[in-house]
């Protein structure tokens, strides 16, 4: 039976429920009553069996035992059914007792009782989803047991009241008859409480829910009229109503429903949802104690106050009601401390960041507020504000996974530099803050003793990172007014991020200034298109082997900032690419090395380099073309270098803006080749004049196989016409190493170190005059 024809089955049992009504009125008779009743219950019985028979054929395994042992018991009670009818109706002596109606009826309690276990065992839970009695209440064995024994106690009572107790003090023919009397209330009593305590204490969302419930109507459908015909019978009635015998009409009806009951796709589906516990199972059990409370109540107003066994089992219920319900105050107590720890765990993770443990930044923030407050002469705070330095690197290189563990070992060890009342936060990603508050050491030997433990590698899937990080550190003064946590942090935010324009691995205190912290794309938008402060260029020459003549020079950007700090070359160029000023910078450094060689009055070329992300632009071209018109210098001393920290993002519109250039009568050098993004199909693809091998082709620690590789990079760039400049050399192994490759001219630090024209070295070199 599925869900769409539930509405079928109850106009079912309405119509039955319609019937037996109207049959026990007897408006034709008490003899026809008599027959349409013991049809309906006969035909009730049968269908039952049939039904069985047809479900348990579609199924396998337990859900057609338990269907087998059902059919079988309703066999049973259906031809103990036949014989009652016989003895009733037609033999018109009367049913003898006992009978072999009794065997019928007697045999349906055992094999419900079989089937009830087996539909138990039927249930079939996923692992993921046994049954957790703790998810009900901590001490769940127990309060099954009390349970169990209050519908026991008061379904006793309440059977002992209605036939029980007078069969038992009744005198039977002899201990044959009093056997069969009294196992019809016992047999009805065993099976409804074991079907009561299967339906309580299973679970709603199981998908044999609906075989158990109807199952379970069914039997106490019958047990009701068992113990209604049994109390008729201990009182002596002459006659019994068709209505007392609805419940042998409607028991099996419910159990066929029962039987062909199937659980639908969607219903398996839902079986590892948790589903909570319906308001009627917990109320379940306190029913048979208030019917016993109203049998009892009407006994007394009667004046036939209840005998001893009543007396007795009902204290009994009693106590075991008291002990059920300490026990569930027990539990609440124990819900109670479990909520409190829920909520601590809660607050936790709401306070701490979930992957390092620290402080997260709702935390730190409401600690900075409260420092911030409290903060006078006698109590100075620190914050420092913590940046990894190329952190994505090690995400790239490793996964998130080895992120992650790489951050958890940066947690620990920024903990272990500061003391245990001061707070470390992870405010997201790789930044990290810290607050010092109370008795401190100099701030900036904090700051050292924290880059000293991040200098230390940290192991990452068994290799070795370094780490290197760049630091905020501010101390408010103590004197100033209205400052206020967001101020502080702003202010180590904007420190730490100076320290990383100047160079990364720095810690930077926060001075107040009236142009802020160094910031060389601020520096160079203020100039408007002259010279920033601190901004100048240096020159090293590049030579002629093996005379060490010098025939050109490199120009080089550099540039201090107002406290003498020199920022090196990567890091301004990075900043001012970053703030989209990487032409500007280029304009400006092309200009300044035509003006000062032309200015010096020296016969070399000028090396200038250029990102290739800007080969091609008209920008470009026009600021050669204006350098060179403006300072009158001539086209073949200008080198341009095409330095490839990007790659060309066009090779074919980067080799025609080369050409553009060398129509200028400018030559172009591909910088650094060997290196970053340069390779054979770059060198053939753009057609430079020269090229400039890195030093890490011409300073390697084997030098037979770096002069192989030299000589053949050289022969390559004879045969395509190529000029070639080795960088980075230092020695005169080094120097010696190029010659044998064939390379005639070099750079590096054994020719001469980066300076000002004016201080530069230059032995040989001409003047113009």
């Amino acid at each position: 039976m599925t869900v769409r024809r539930y509405p079928v089955a109850a106009l079912l049992v309405v119509v039955t429920v319609a019937l037996v009504v109207v049959n026990g009125f007897a408006f034709w008779g008490d003899t026809f009553a008599l027959w349409v009743d013991d049809a309906m219950q006969l035909s009730a019985g049968v269908t039952a069996v049939v039904c069985g028979v047809l479900a348990a054929r579609r199924v396998r395994g337990h859900q057609r035992w338990w269907r087998t042992l059902v059919a079988i018991g309703m066999t049973g009670w259906s031809l103990g059914q036949c014989v009652w009818s016989w003895y009733q109706l037609i033999d018109g002596r009367g049913l003898p007792s006992p009978s072999l109606a009794d065997v019928g009826y007697l045999s349906f309690p055992v094999f419900a009782l079989a089937a009830l276990f087996t539909l138990a065992r039927a249930r079939i839970r996923p692992d993921r989803e046994r049954w957790q009695p703790a998810q009900w209440t901590a001490h769940f064995g127990i309060a099954v047991v009390l349970d169990g024994l209050v519908v026991t106690g008061s379904l006793f009572i309440l059977t002992w009241t209605a036939a029980l107790g007078q069969l038992v003090r009744a005198t039977a023919p002899d201990a044959l008859a009093w056997s069969v009397a009294i196992a019809y209330p016992l047999s009805d009593l065993v099976v409804v409480v074991v079907a009561v305590l299967l339906v309580v204490f299973d679970r709603v969302d199981r998908p044999y829910r609906a075989n158990l419930l109807l199952l379970a109507v069914g039997i106490v459908a019958l047990a009701c009229s068992d113990s209604v015909f049994a109390y008729l019978v201990s009182i002596g009635a002459e006659s019994m109503k068709p209505w007392a015998d609805a419940g042998f009409v409607l028991g099996p009806l419910f159990i066929a429903f029962a039987l062909l009951v199937t659980p639908s796709s969607r219903r398996r589906e839902e079986m590892g949802q948790a589903v909570g516990v319906d308001w009627w199972q917990l109320a379940l059990p306190y029913v048979p104690v208030t019917a016993v409370a109203l049998l009892i109540s009407v006994q007394l107003l009667a004046g036939a106050g209840p005998d001893a066994v009543e007396v007795i089992v009902g204290v009994l219920v009693v106590l075991l009601v008291l002990a059920r319900q300490l026990l569930s105050l027990l539990d609440n107590r124990l819900l109670l401390r479990r909520v409190y720890e829920g909520q601590q765990q809660l607050t936790h993770q709401a306070y701490h960041d979930p992957l390092t443990g620290l402080a997260n930044r709702a935390l730190f923030a409401d600690r900075l507020d409260q420092a911030v407050e409290s903060a006078d002469g006698q109590r100075p705070l620190v914050l420092i504000f913590v940046d990894l330095d190329d952190f994505k690197e090690v995400n790239d290189r490793f996964g998130h996974a080895g992120g992650d563990l790489l951050l958890h070992a940066v947690a620990q060890r920024l903990q272990s530099c500061v003391r245990a009342g001061d707070t470390v936060a992870r405010l997201g990603g790789d930044e990290f803050a810290i607050l010092l508050e109370g008795e401190l050491d100099a701030p900036q030997a904090v700051a050292d003793r924290i880059q000293g433990a991040l200098r230390r590698p940290f192991a990452v899937h068994g290799t070795l990172v370094p780490i290197r990080a760049s630091m905020g550190l501010v101390v408010p003064d103590p004197a100033e007014p209205l400052v206020t946590a967001d101020v502080l942090l702003g202010r180590a935010d904007t420190s730490m991020y100076a320290g990383k324009r100047l160079g990364k691995d720095t810690t930077v205190v926060y001075r107040p200034c009236q142009d802020g912290p160094p910031d060389f794309p601020s520096a160079l938008r203020r100039a408007d298109g002259d010279i920033p402060e601190g901004f100048g260029l240096v020159f090293q020459p590049i030579v002629r082997l093996p005379g060490e003549t010098p025939v050109a020079v490199e120009a080089l950007a550099r540039w201090t900032t107002r406290d003498g700090t020199a920022v090196s070359p990567e890091t301004f160029v990075r900043a001012a690419e970053g703030a989209g000023l990487g032409a500007e910078l280029d304009a400006l450094v092309l200009d300044l090395a035509c003006r000062e060689i032309t200015a010096a009055g020296l016969d070399l070329t000028v090396h200038v380099n250029v990102c290739a992300s800007r080969l091609g632009a008209a920008a470009l071209e026009q600021s050669v073309a204006e350098s060179l018109a403006r300072y009158r210098l001539a086209p073949e001393r200008l080198v341009v270098e095409i330095t490839e920290t990007v790659p060309v993002p066009d090779l074919t519109a980067g080799a025609a803006a080369i050409r553009r250039l060398q129509d200028l009568g400018v030559r172009v050098a591909l910088d650094d080749f060997g290196a970053g993004y340069s390779s054979l199909t770059v060198l053939h693809a753009l057609p430079v004049d020269l090229i400039k091998l890195d030093r890490a082709l011409t300073t390697g620690v084997q030098p037979e196989r770096d002069a192989a590789l030299c000589r053949s990079l050289v022969g390559l760039c004879a045969e395509l016409d190529l000029a070639v400049v080795a960088e980075g050399i230092e020695t005169a192994e080094q120097a010696e190493l190029v010659i044998r490759a064939g390379c005639t001219t070099a750079q590096g630090y054994r020719f001469g170190r980066p300076a000002p024209l004016s201080t530069l070295s230059l032995n040989g070199a001409a003047l113009r005059s």
